[in-house]
Order: C-alpha cells, then sequence, then structure tokens
C-alpha cells in the first residue's frame, strides 16, 4: 500500500518555530499561576507514582554515560516494545514521548485539501499541528456514551487525512469499541490514516490494536511512557506503524532521544508486576471517588483511566480558580463543554484533599 504524503516547502528550517503544544504545555493551561509547594496537582494526568524503582535504578546507572549519544538505548527499547506487541523492529519507532510522533502524522498526512478529524472534547494537540499544516479540522461530538462517532466522522470528512482517535479518550477517560475502531480503518478515505492514541490503554482491559499494524492496516498507533509507567518529565514513547508511513513523518524533525528516558522506559516493559499493579491502584482510587460524587449527585463520565470529568452545574473555570486557592489543581474545561472539568487521579491522599475542597467549593 502507498498514501501521498503532502509536500511542505520550507519546513525543516521553520520546525523550530513551530506552534504546536504538547501535554506539558497544554496542562498550563489548567493553572497559570505559581503552584505552591504543598499543592495538590490532579490536573495533567500524570502519575504520581513516578518511575518503578527498577527504572530509578537503571536510569541512575546510565547518568554517568551521559557525554555519549547512545543511540544504542533507543534500538533496545524499540526491539523490546516490538517483541511484546508483536510485530518487527522496523514497524517501531521510539520519541521522546508520543506528542512529537503525533504532531508529525498531522504534519505529514493533513493539508488544505485533507482534513483533520478528532473526536469532541478531545485532545487538542493534534487540532494545532492541523492549523499549522494549514489543514481544517473538524470536531466531531461524541456519542451518548462518549464514544468516538467514528461514521459522524467519516461522514464529516470525506477527504479526510487523518482521523484521530484517543482511546480511552483525554478527557472523558471512556472508551470507543475494537469494532468501532476496525469499522473506521476499514470505511476511512483512501489515502488517510488512523491515529489511534494509546497513551491510556494501560488502564484498562480494552483489546489493543497493534495487531492491526500487523496486518498491515493504514493505522498509526501511539504509545508514551508518560501515564502508568509515570515517566511524563523523562519523555519516552513510540510510534506503531507499517515502515512506509513511519518513513513518511521521520522528516519532521531530527532523533535526539534523552537516554535515560530510553534505558527508563526500556527497563519499566522487563518489570512484569507494573501495569497490572498500577491500574488496579489507580481503579481503587478511581471508584472511591466516583462512588462519592455519586452520593453527592454530580455526574461524571464513565472513566476507565486516570482522568474523568466532572460537570460542576457552572462555567467550569470559577470551580477551577476557587479549587486553586484551596491548594487543589485540576485540569481545564472544554469549549463544547463549558460546564465540566477534568480531573486526574492522584494518590489516596491527594483525592481526600480533592473531596474535601471539591464539596466546600460547591456547597
Amino acid at each position: 500500500m502507498s498514501l501521498s504524503i503532502p509536500s511542505r516547502r520550507g519546513f525543516l528550517a521553520s520546525f523550530a518555530a513551530m506552534p504546536v503544544l504538547n501535554e506539558a504545555a497544554l496542562a498550563q493551561l489548567s493553572y497559570a499561576g505559581d503552584v505552591p509547594p504543598d499543592a495538590v496537582m490532579i490536573n495533567a494526568n500524570e502519575n504520581p507514582l513516578g518511575p518503578c524503582p527498577e527504572a530509578l535504578e537503571a536510569m541512575g546507572g546510565v547518568l554517568k554515560r551521559g557525554g555519549r549519544y547512545l543511540f544504542g538505548t533507543s534500538m533496545q527499547l524499540a526491539s523490546t516494545l516490538a517483541d511484546q506487541e508483536g510485530v518487527p523492529t522496523s514497524h517501531v519507532q521510539v520519541y521522546a514521548g508520543s506528542s512529537d510522533p503525533l504532531h508529525r502524522v498531522v504534519l505529514a498526512f493533513t493539508s488544505s485539501s485533507r482534513p483533520f478529524v478528532t473526536g469532541d472534547p478531545g485532545y487538542e494537540a493534534g487540532e494545532r499541528a492541523a492549523t499549522f499544516a494549514g489543514a481544517k479540522t473538524f470536531r466531531v461530538p461524541l456519542t451518548k456514551t462518549f464514544s468516538h462517532d467514528v461514521r459522524a466522522m467519516v461522514k464529516a470528512a470525506p477527504e479526510g487525512g487523518v482521523f484521530y482517535v484517543c482511546n480511552p479518550n483525554n478527557p472523558t477517560g471512556t472508551l470507543t469499541s475494537r469494532e468501532d475502531i476496525e469499522w473506521l480503518v476499514a470505511n476511512k478515505p483512501a489515502g488517510g490514516v488512523v491515529l489511534l492514541d494509546e497513551a491510556y490503554t494501560h488502564f484498562c482491559d480494552a483489546q489493543r490494536c497493534t495487531d492491526l499494524v500487523a496486518k498491515g492496516k493504514d493505522i498509526i498507533v501511539l504509545r508514551t511512557f508518560s501515564k502508568i509507567y509515570g515517566m511524563a518529565g523523562l519523555r519516552a514513547g513510540a510510534a506503531i506503524g507499517r515502515p512506509d508511513l513511519l518513513d513518511k513523518i521521520r522528516l519532521y524533525g531530527n532523533f535526539f532521544l534523552p537516554t535515560t528516558g530510553m534505558v527508563g522506559a526500556q527497563v519499566s516493559l522487563t518489570v512484569k508486576s507494573l501495569v497490572p499493579e498500577r491500574k488496579k491502584f489507580v481503579k481503587q482510587i478511581r471508584e472511591d471517588v466516583f462512588a462519592w460524587l455519586d452520593q453527592r449527585k454530580f455526574a461524571f463520565t464513565p472513566s476507565v483511566s486516570n482522568c474523568f470529568m466532572i460537570d460542576v452545574k457552572r462555567p467550569g473555570a470559577q470551580v477551577m480558580r476557587a479549587l486553586a486557592e484551596q491548594k487543589v489543581i485540576i485540569g481545564r474545561s472544554w469549549p463544547s463543554w463549558p460546564n465540566h472539568v477534568r480531573v486526574s487521579v492522584g494518590t489516596p491522599e491527594e483525592m481526600e484533599k480533592f473531596k474535601r475542597s471539591f464539596a466546600a467549593v460547591t456547597a
């Protein structure tokens, strides 16, 4: 299969000034003030547990070799991830996080004639990359069950270049079914790609979709170590796709990767207890907060992830500011859901502080 790629004259010269945002920059939208040292930070879908002990030890050990590029560390990470996902190593390209390849895919496969299509509310970084590429964005509302309306997405953009699905979705933490993803891959326009962002997949039991990559489909799957692996600031992630698709996004930047992030990610993949233990940890805390919200008659999205949306029944920005005064920093609202706020799952102690403060500001 071959897919067309629009030209980007002079792109490499202007890459450094590219006005697109990653998750760290978007997280700052949730709170622009100085953060008190004792504040509860549940605004950026981070994992408060941080890297696992094995990753910490490995990263500490490699620091003394930090004067070298150590390109082999990224190759080892790609090999380990490919082996676990059942794809050839040629189908995995590692990056410093998953926002980098997300931007690259949008830049490579959208243009003034090939729109970017996303769910609403959804993670906004791809839309900003599309604007830079001169592509129109179609925001398609989620269904009543908070999944991506894949049929409406295809109908909205018969010439779409990128159909972006974050699964579980950010900010709602809700799932789009495997059946719908397969339908989207089979029915999207020729020349377009499905960009499946599985940043939060480890928090749930849904079937992952890298087998569609192994079958040669027009899909690129994103993974990150910023979420369940607790490495948001250390930057490690990957794009998984057919080699011809990955080749098209290599033009958009360089591949200087942080050695610590590469080593920490590779070792994290080998710790078999890490994902199930942390998934259980987050689920227990999330369900406790949901039970508490139920008692107080607040509607929330049925998240299976480490974030969820609460209908606060008034402009969400008001509640954000009020909680910030209580030293509880939560996530932002989305224009299409102005009366909702996003909350990340923190530690039990952090969520107890959130409950007390939320009860006070919404009384």
